[in-house]
């Protein structure tokens, strides 16, 4: 079905109607002519009355331009056929660490070394696929916090803007705090229960203004479970000439904090060493339980504006074109 946004504007389609009835006539006079120069001899040919007269197909193309200029300002649209939105499900956030750490490649996929942030790419996309009738959000961090997804079904979009991510993108250090503020923010005004964050990091804080435990704090008295990750415990270093390697974690990574966050928020901390431990994590994830919503029809809508602007701007220019160009018509001795 087409609507319009703004079905009010079409009253004002007898403007240029009322100008022209209630307001008075321009009057000649002088001072109103233009004066110049002639050399002697030559003549003024003076406008005939007919030549005067505005061309009728002039008048249509004005009347039908404003036309189309009104309904483009009324909002026009098209709208699809009502799609109900899944009537349970949870707000996720997922908050992602693209600091400098997380270019370290000690995580391995098909036999190849991958880095952190793949690692947590290749995962994280299979677990928002199976998202369905959650709405999730995405932030990515560094030395300070983005918003590259606000709260939405969309889990295409979601998908796509973590396989863009890249590691430096946010800066080089961590600002965890900020982060878990960042992402708390846009889930305070949602409805209580189902409201939950996902941290992936590798490392501790050590850039922003806001401390870890005291965001964690916010996070709790607004009903914000977090579930942090800590990533950094894959094999760190290449494989030697004996094909050993060894594990361990990075000198910044910070357990306790990780801890301290899921405990004040009433959430659970998670320390992966392979992609195996990161499929488990979500595992464990999916099994929380959702949260009950309303059902909401929803009508999927497209603007059409666009056309009866172009149609607009198309006729002006004609009626531009007509009014530079002299026509013969009316002219004596024409025809």
């Amino acid at each position: 079905m087409i609507g319009l946004e703004s079905p009010w504007v079409l009253l004002g389609l007898p403007l240029p109607w009322l100008v022209m009835r209630l307001l008075p006539p321009a009057q000649g006079g002088p001072g109103l002519a233009l004066y110049f120069p002639l050399s002697p001899g030559v003549e003024v040919q003076g406008i005939n009355q007919q030549t005067a007269r505005r061309p009728i197909y002039r008048l249509a193309l004005g009347i039908l331009a404003w036309v189309a200029l009104v309904l483009a300002a009324a909002g026009p649209y098209w709208a699809g056929p009502p799609i109900d939105l899944p009537v349970s499900g949870r707000d996720l956030m997922l908050a992602v660490d693209v600091s400098g750490s997380m270019e370290q490649r000690d995580y391995e996929l098909n036999g190849r070394p991958i880095s952190r942030l793949q690692a947590v790419q290749a995962v994280a996309s299979l677990f928002i696929e199976r998202r369905v009738g959650d709405r999730l959000g995405l932030v990515l961090f560094g030395s300070r916090p983005y918003l590259q997804v606000p709260l939405t079904f969309d889990r295409q979009t979601v998908t796509e803007l973590l396989q863009e991510a890249i590691v430096g993108l946010a800066g080089r250090e961590t600002a965890l705090g900020d982060a878990i503020g960042l992402a708390v923010r846009h889930l305070r005004d949602q409805p209580p229960g189902g409201k939950i964050l996902i941290l992936l990091t590798d490392g501790a804080n050590n850039a922003g203004v806001l401390a870890p435990l005291e965001a964690a704090g916010f996070a709790a008295q607004l009903g914000v479970k977090i579930y942090p990750i800590g990533i950094g415990g894959g094999e760190l270093g290449m494989r030697s000439l004996l094909g050993l390697r060894w594990q361990g974690r990075g000198d910044d990574f910070d357990p306790e904090t990780l801890r301290g966050i899921a405990r004040v928020t009433g959430g659970r901390a998670f320390f992966v060493g392979s992609r195996e431990d990161l499929e488990e994590v979500y595992a464990e994830i999916d099994r929380l339980e959702p949260r009950v919503r309303a059902a909401q029809p929803y009508r999927p809508k497209r603007a059409l504006f666009v056309w009866p602007a172009s149609l607009t701007l198309m006729l002006s220019v004609l009626i531009a074109l007509d009014l530079a160009i002299p026509s013969s018509l009316g002219q004596p001795g024409a025809g």
